[in-house]
């Protein structure tokens, strides 16, 4: 005897478990990020991290660059600074 089982799926927290689970494996493994990969993952463009992100003496201090080289920012503590100036806008 066969049994029929009917399961609603909710897509929408379908979609939103499995991209929590992306951007955590994600974060986990990202080191470093430039600023393009900077401007995608927060959705804020180049030029608004530059003058509002990109200028604060914390995101300075994190900066690293090889002589003319690209710029680059230890993922893990500028998100966290990211974080910190957001936080101070109102």
């Amino acid at each position: 005897m066969l049994a029929n089982i009917n399961v609603d799926v909710d897509q929408e927290q379908v979609r939103a478990y499995i991209n929590e689970k992306l951007d955590k494996m994600l974060n986990e493994t990202l080191l470093y990020w430039d600023i393009n990969e900077m401007a995608k993952r927060t959705t804020m463009s180049k030029s608004f991290l530059e003058n509002e992100i990109l200028h604060d003496s914390r995101m300075k201090l994190l900066e690293r660059r090889k002589s003319k080289g690209k710029r680059i920012w230890p993922f893990e503590a500028s998100a966290k600074v990211i974080q910190e100036i957001t936080d101070e806008w109102e």
